[in-house]
């Protein structure tokens, strides 16, 4: 038996481990409430001093038998789950901001998470600066601040299809004593291993692959446990000084390579309670199992719509790491050897009016809010979930107002390509 399984295997076998005639499948343990014979015991659970459970807003076991299993297909020391990918994003940075810190941020991230950076939180008293992907490492460098927390970026832009340059960014969070946290929900830690490349904190939209089949929204976050919070004790006081609303609890003495992920579990979610349904973890867990295989499939069929797409003359042209032109195909060979995902985006020749035109006249794949599921689906960002965005936002994050999500599905790639084939020959 190899000490290291494969990544299927992972899948599969990892999180819940049934004893002897327990269940095969991962129970779901449908309680708000957990009992106890002893007041005393209570009370050492909500001193920290005892493991347990006590009330499903903070933990709950599906939930983190569900978790643990994302925590091994990362590599992580520790994981959690919340109710969404938004929640997930807001918990790993507020976890280590408060009022009057400084972020550093990627440009080209999803519009929702650029919206939560770049209004909500700064509502909240934590400022950002946003630089492109592409920026140099001396770019990069100019802006950090001495308050800035937190380095954040996207292993794979949605929807402009960037692959980041793991070690830059890297380099730049170790340079100032920062973690990188990276959101790698596109690839997912089938296709890409980010803690393999010095990022520090991932997280998932788990709504997306991880799910795979649209039926449950959820976040996840990871921590590898490599950041050295001590060593910059003066800059994460939260982690590394006593916590008042648990008798004097030191995080990273008290409970080590899982500090981080306990103080966003004991202190967030107990606070604001962003917390995944444990029928919705069930779920998750359950469809985790053909995440390799689903992944293998979107890839294929992603590659065959993209190389199509080049053929045409209604498009201009096609942003995906898989064509060999593609400004960003070293770079995905390097960090996803295996493939990256099933999104495509491109542009409509006529801008907007086109591409409303040619999402109309499609029948296979359908107009929809999401992305990376098993069925094909198609958006317009700039028209939906980039709308609330400037002209100069919108550039800045590679989303033009001719950009066309394609999110690949699973289906035979001949009947994907013939609706396209057939929607845009509709526009000449």
């Amino acid at each position: 038996m190899p000490t290291t399984r494969n990544i299927d295997t992972t899948c599969v076998q990892s999180g819940y481990q049934p004893e002897n005639g327990e269940p095969r499948c991962m129970p779901i343990i449908q309680s708000t409430t957990f009992k106890y014979l002893s007041s005393a015991q209570m009370a050492r659970l909500f001193d920290l001093s005892e493991a347990g459970y006590f009330y499903t807003r903070l933990q709950n076991p599906t939930n983190d038998l569900a978790a643990a299993k994302i925590c091994e297909l990362e590599g992580g020391a520790a994981a959690m789950l919340t109710a969404s990918g938004q929640a997930a994003s807001f918990f790993a940075l507020f976890n280590i901001c408060s009022a009057g810190d400084h972020i550093v941020s990627s440009s080209a991230i999803y519009g929702g998470t650029y919206n939560l950076i770049a209004v909500t939180m700064k509502r909240m008293g934590i400022s950002c600066t946003f630089v492109h992907p592409d920026a140099s490492a001396a770019e990069l460098d100019a802006a950090f601040q001495p308050n800035t927390k937190a380095l954040f970026a996207e292993s794979l832009a949605n929807p402009a299809m960037i692959v980041l340059d793991f070690e830059k960014f890297a380099a730049a969070a170790r340079t100032h004593g920062v973690p990188l946290i990276v959101d790698n929900t596109f690839p997912t830690p089938v296709n890409c291993r980010p803690f393999e490349f010095g990022v520090d904190i991932v997280t998932h939209s788990t709504t997306k692959y991880m799910d795979g089949h649209a039926t449950c929204v959820g976040g996840a976050i990871v921590d590898s446990g490599n950041f050295d919070w001590q060593a910059h004790a003066d800059k994460y006081p939260s982690l590394t000084a006593p916590d008042d609303s648990y008798h004097g609890v030191i995080y990273t003495r008290d409970f080590g390579k899982g500090a981080y992920i306990t103080k966003a579990v004991v202190q967030l979610m107990r606070d604001l309670g962003a917390t995944p349904a444990p029928m919705n973890s069930f779920m998750l867990a359950t469809h985790l199992e053909t995440l390799a295989l689903r992944m293998k499939r979107h890839c294929e069929n992603a590659q065959a719509v993209a190389e199509f797409l080049t053929q045409s003359a209604n498009v201009t042209w096609v942003s995906y790491p898989g064509l060999p032109d593609n400004p960003y195909h070293e770079l995905a060979r390097k960090y996803m050897p295996n493939g990256t995902c099933g999104v495509i985006s491109f542009g409509i020749c006529g801008g907007r009016d086109n591409a409303s035109k040619f999402m109309d006249n499609l029948k296979l794949c359908a107009i929809a809010t999401h992305v990376a599921d098993a069925k094909t689906c198609v958006l317009h960002p700039a028209g939906t979930t980039h709308r609330q965005m400037t002209d100069e936002q919108l550039e800045e994050a590679g989303v033009g107002p001719d950009l066309i999500r394609l999110s690949v599905g699973i289906e035979n790639a001949e009947d994907i390509i013939a609706d396209i084939e057939q929607a845009l020959e509709q526009l000449s």
